[in-house]
């Protein structure tokens, strides 16, 4: 249903009707559909709240809630900061809009730890919406694989959300990474993730001659 929607959005968002207010009602019904069946569509969501700005009166919370849900499990795009741009100050304060924000801030600061046990505390919030845990765990494997070269097993598993054993192995072969002796977990050579970059710079004759004159 998702794909099948999508293609009737993309007629809707083009040109003027992109705010075309009578659009709202299917909008929101997508953004939904997004929520339940893994899907998502930035374009779509992001018009949806720049409607609620032209008309307070059609502002939904639910809907403006699974917007930034979906849009943090897309880190490390800038989606979520688009959709919360969008919001005035009396709704980023509203409940529980001010939770999903900062779920966002502590998501930011790569607090995965922290960022479960909030996620844990509000169980009904992020339920809503398909897949979102495995999603976040997307991104903390792509810190993962850019921050360490090798990582304790319990630690990569509190991580990840406290999963069991089973899943982490999944996680660890989904990536390819490889499990080492002392519970360890390779992850990457870092070393060969350096890359030298060559600098040149360019000096026309005029500029060369005066330095040179300088130096007499």
């Amino acid at each position: 249903m998702a794909e099948a929607m999508r293609q009737t959005v993309a007629t809707m968002l083009k040109g003027i009707e992109r705010y075309n207010p009578e659009n709202l009602p299917t909008l929101e019904r997508y953004v939904e559909i997004q929520s339940r069946e893994n899907a998502y569509d930035l374009e779509a969501n992001l018009a949806v709240l720049k409607l609620y700005q032209f008309d307070p009166q059609a502002y939904n919370l639910e809907i403006t809630c699974q917007i930034l849900l979906k849009a943090l499990t897309n880190f490390p795009h800038t989606d979520f900061v688009l959709c919360k741009c969008l919001l005035n100050e009396k709704q980023l304060v509203q409940h529980p809009i001010d939770h999903i924000i900062y779920l966002a801030d502590i998501l930011e600061r790569c607090d995965f730890q922290q960022f479960w046990e909030r996620v844990r505390a509000v169980p009904d919030l992020c339920a809503r919406v398909a897949g979102f845990h495995d999603s976040i765990r997307k991104f903390v494997c792509h810190v993962a694989g850019i921050t360490f070269q090798t990582v304790d097993r319990h630690l990569l598993a509190q991580l990840l959300g406290g999963i069991d054993d089973v899943a982490l192995r999944q996680w660890v072969n989904k990536y390819g990474w490889r499990e080492q002796e002392y519970n360890m977990i390779f992850i990457a050579n870092q070393d060969e993730n350096i890359k030298t970059k060559n600098i040149t710079e360019k000096i026309d004759l005029e500029s060369a001659t005066a330095v040179m004159a300088a130096l007499r």
